[in-house]
């Protein structure tokens, strides 16, 4: 591992590009890395940003960045992609909205591709994450891929999650029962300049409300912003330091910092397991037993307990 660490800890620009390089593009990465990191690790603020596309996240993004800078905070942006199915990049798509951040050495904008990764994070946005800590970056951003599934992956990544709906999410909003809604801590009705921006906040906060408060325990907040007319965001900066002051109150950075590593660790193992296990003999004997044209006769549940013999 060619890993300027020092660089890192200094927030040598190079250095951190080099390093989430290697983390976005390394095939089989080890936990190397993460244990070079680890002392100068849960010092950020995570935020994760979801909702479907054109909810406007990207244009909130850079409102929340010049908010934090305002305040001369460090911002890192993990800005998730859906690969390109020609490159395997990522596809930037309105990441141009941020570009007036580019120049400003106290913001870092990555984009990252998804690669087959389910739940809206990259692969690989963890291990990013945690150098933009190390690097002493205050706030880091997780922008994801917004495309209707339940991205609870955001909620283990983030300590704060915002889900951003527009004024037209009438169907989304219903549909949020067996997902979004158990994830956010903060609903966002953006382009609420919009017809149906009320009717949209009434909604969801409706929906909160018949649930049971339970104590100690954050209630989601829901408010309107119109991130191009720069509406509403500091009512909703207001929320998120609200937010960040009850995690902190509440012990809860350090219980979400104990989470990441453990499922850091648990993946980590699974991932070696697995590669030990299947070695090519095994892969040889399942692919005889399906070669057959008559599958009537197999019992998965009798191959699956012969293959862990």
């Amino acid at each position: 591992m060619n890993i300027d660490l020092d660089g890192i800890l200094d927030s040598k620009r190079l250095a951190i590009t080099r390093a989430l390089s290697f983390v976005e593009n390394s095939s089989d990465l080890d936990m190397s890395l993460t244990d070079s990191l680890f002392p100068h690790l849960g010092k950020a603020y995570r935020v994760g940003i979801t909702g479907p596309p054109g909810a406007g996240k990207s244009s909130l993004v850079d409102r929340m960045i010049e908010y934090w800078r305002s305040q001369d905070k460090r911002v890192a942006v993990i800005s998730v992609d859906p690969t390109s199915p020609f490159t395997g990049g990522a596809i930037l798509g309105d990441r141009v909205r941020m570009g007036r951040h580019y120049a400003d050495k106290g913001v870092f904008i990555r984009s990252m591709a998804t690669r087959g990764s389910h739940g809206g994070l990259a692969l690989r946005t963890q291990d990013a994450a945690d150098i933009f800590d190390a690097a002493g970056y205050d706030i880091i951003l997780y922008e994801t891929v917004g495309v209707g599934q339940v991205e609870l992956d955001v909620a283990n990544a983030a300590d704060t999650t915002l889900v951003v709906l527009v004024p037209e999410s009438g169907d989304d909003i219903q549909a949020m029962k067996a997902g979004l809604m158990e994830i956010a801590d903060l609903f966002v009705i953006n382009k609420a300049d919009r017809q149906g921006a009320n009717q949209a906040l009434t909604q969801i906060q409706s929906m909160l409300e018949m649930r049971h408060p339970e104590e100690d325990k954050w209630m989601p907040k829901v408010v309107k912003t119109s991130a191009l007319q720069a509406e509403g965001t500091s009512g909703l900066m207001d929320v998120l330091l609200a937010h960040q002051e009850f995690l902190s109150a509440h012990g809860e950075f350090r219980q979400n910092f104990k989470t990441r590593i453990y499922e850091k660790i648990r993946s980590h193992v699974e991932r070696k397991t697995l590669n030990k296990y299947w070695t090519s003999q095994k892969q040889d004997i399942l692919n005889e037993l399906l070669k057959q044209d008559d599958l009537s006769g197999l019992l998965p549940g009798k191959i699956v307990d012969s293959l862990l013999r």
